[in-house]
């Protein structure tokens, strides 16, 4: 079963870089499409990007396109988020997500497709 763990969260400069990891302990992850939400309080959870299972599939939110890269590495069990140019209104909790998917190639920016999240990790954007 897949038990995702976030990592990388921290406080950063506007402008600056992040990159955000995502664990599995359960070492299942090469088998589940992953994706990366955001929360701010008071907010809905926005979609931020997503890859498919086999990594070759790649889809992002419009305000994060040219911006954030997602990747996988399936030997290691995690999933990365780089975030560049970082923003203020990047500001929020990040959270891991995965969906239990057997098309190699399907993506999803639908927060209820997923069925196993991360706990979350804190990404503080200062001026």
């Amino acid at each position: 079963q897949v038990q995702l763990v976030e990592s990388g969260g921290g406080l950063v400069q506007a402008g600056g870089p992040l990159r955000l990891s995502c664990a599995d302990s359960g070492r299942a992850l090469s088998r589940y499409a992953t994706g990366w939400f955001r929360q701010v309080p008071g907010k809905e959870r926005d979609f931020v990007a997503a890859i498919s299972r086999s990594g070759r599939i790649k889809y992002y939110a419009d305000s994060v396109k040219d911006r954030f890269s997602i990747s996988r590495d399936n030997a290691k069990n995690t999933v990365y988020l780089q975030m560049n140019s970082l923003k203020l209104e990047d500001m929020a909790v990040y959270y891991c997500a995965a969906r239990d998917t057997s098309n190699p190639g399907s993506v999803s920016d639908t927060s209820d497709s997923y069925g196993y999240w991360g706990q979350g990790t804190q990404v503080t954007v200062s001026s």
